[in-house]
């Protein structure tokens, strides 16, 4: 096995991959990233699995010898890194008597390196679906759906089917929710049907979405996050589904994960029908009051509380820190209905405020200890949903 590309070919591709290795492999070669490089294609492509999530990606290399082996992910990462940029050659050491127990030189500008590698052989084949639901549209759907409901997954792992992001299919559009018990998020993204020229005819949605449902790991879809990044909007990512798996294509990059077992919880019954009261606020403005009354936030229950005045329009955030402080910021607002407090967990308001996409929302609310929804005025349909915080009197 013999190549040379640049340094910063293999370096992005490297870092891109090497999220999928574990920080403890159950399995020595687990903690390996595969290379194989394809003679006849002039191709290298990285693999790397932790047996639940799998990233592969390939990229042009100028290919004197085909091979493939196994490379300590880490190692291999922390040292191309920090190499300069440049020609970058990986050869296979000849002298080397055992098939799983070569060597690999790799040589730079800078100098040369020998690494321990392992057999190829040994590393396990990224799962493929072959029978199930297959669904093509362009990135902006995904990133779009993803950006309002992700970080409202769950991160607590005996909460198994709420760790990830929902996605459903309607008859006009994908639907995607999270939830972690505390709040949710619900975004619903329409499919184009009518292509506005060339570049949005190539990203226009394909499949079967009115039946499709799939529960996905929030850690597979942060990944698939990263690799839009060096993306257009309007490319397109193909999804394959079946009974266990779940697998994103991207060009030369793919992504595979296991679903998450479980029914995920009926979260359309949590959203009121009718509010009492129905509050207009400018985001930025209140987002920049929160994060300064944050600061004196108790970090104790991390509490702000918000008045509502409809005689002055306007609604005050204070906090109160025993030991530390007090604060208080008003903000004008536009209110429909009685004057009243509410209090909110810090993070959570602010999580789901940076969250909406447009200048200006709607905090739509009933009694102090009831579901309170937040919502854009304008852009695309996202709910949120926040429970209050019960105030001591």
């Amino acid at each position: 096995m013999e190549f040379v590309c640049s340094q910063g070919e293999l370096n992005s591709n490297l870092s891109l991959v090497s999220r999928a290795v574990p920080s403890r492999p159950t399995h020595p070669v687990l903690g390996n990233v595969l290379v194989v490089v394809d003679a006849e294609k002039g191709r290298v492509s990285l693999t790397a699995f932790d047996l639940s999530l799998g990233i592969e990606t390939s990229f042009s290399a100028d290919v004197n010898q085909g091979g493939k082996i196994t490379l300590p992910a880490k190692l291999l990462n922390d040292l191309v890194s920090r190499l300069p940029e440049g020609e970058i050659s990986l050869i296979t050491n000849k002298d080397a008597l055992e098939n799983d127990n070569q060597l690999i030189i790799l040589k730079s500008a800078s100098g040369q390196f020998q690494l321990q590698a392992m057999s190829a052989e040994e590393f396990p084949k990224l799962p493929t679906v072959e029978r199930g639901d297959t669904l093509k549209l362009p990135i902006a759907i995904l990133a779009e759906g993803l950006k309002g409901s992700l970080f409202a997954a769950s991160n607590d792992e005996t909460k198994q089917v709420l760790t990830g992001v929902h996605v459903a299919g309607t008859l006009d559009g994908l639907e995607f929710a999270a939830t972690d018990g505390h709040r949710l998020a619900v975004v619903k993204t329409p499919l184009q049907t009518e292509p506005d020229g060339e570049e949005e005819a190539k990203g226009m949605p394909e499949g079967d979405f009115a039946g499709f449902a799939v529960t996905i790991p929030a850690r597979a879809l942060r990944e698939l996050e990263r690799m839009f990044a060096n993306s257009q909007s309007t490319d397109t990512v193909a999804l394959y589904v079946d009974n266990a798996q779940i697998v994103f294509e991207l060009g030369e990059q793919r992504l595979t994960s296991r679903k998450l077992d479980g029914t995920y919880p009926s979260y359309e019954q949590l959203i009121p029908l009718q509010f009492a009261r129905t509050v207009s606020l400018d985001r930025k403005q209140f987002i920049s009051s929160l994060e300064r009354v944050a600061v004196l936030a108790d970090q104790r229950n991390n509490l702000v509380k918000c008045t509502i005045d409809k005689e002055k329009g306007q609604i005050s955030l204070s906090v109160e820190a025993q030991g530390l402080g007090k604060a208080k910021e008003f903000i004008a607002a536009k209110i429909t209905g009685e004057s009243g407090d509410i209090a909110f967990n810090v993070k959570y308001l602010m999580d789901g405020l940076k969250a909406l996409p447009t200048k200006e929302f709607q905090m739509q609310l009933n009694a102090d200890n009831q579901p309170v929804i937040l919502t854009p005025l304008g852009g695309i349909k996202m709910t949120y949903l926040v429970m209050p915080v019960q105030i001591v009197r």
